[in-house]
């Protein structure tokens, strides 16, 4: 059994290649650009503590303050997740008085986490 497969993946064992299968694919790639946009976006969910601010955030708008007491953290560490979470576009904030609310920005951001949850409870 000839194949150029290492650590027990499988392979084929003849190369036979689809040419229609790789026209198709060559066809629906996104370009670059976006490949790498999506997986940067992907990277900001590769992280437990803003997971768990999202969290909260799908029960209420919360300041700072409210993260920093439900998840047990300074509101240095919080604002520092929130900031790399506002930069991709995952949470919004507004000002009332001095202090400012943060909200997830759209509906995206809960599907996203539910299809993650619903993934790894797979048997």
């Amino acid at each position: 059994m000839a194949h150029n497969c290492k650590n027990d993946v499988e392979c084929c064992e003849a190369t036979e290649v689809h040419e229609d299968l790789v026209r198709l694919v060559n066809e629906t790639m996104p370009d670059e650009e976006e490949l790498y946009d999506l997986a940067e976006l992907f990277k900001v969910f590769g992280d437990s503590t803003r997971i768990r601010i999202l969290y909260v955030l799908f029960e209420a708008e919360v300041c700072v303050c409210d993260l920093a007491e439900a998840l047990h953290m300074t509101q240095s560490a919080i604002s520092h997740q929130l900031k790399i979470l506002k930069q991709s576009k995952l949470v919004k904030s507004r000002r009332e008085g001095k202090s400012i609310f943060y909200s997830l920005a759209d509906d995206h951001v809960r599907s996203i986490i539910d299809q993650g949850k619903e993934h790894i409870e797979e048997e």
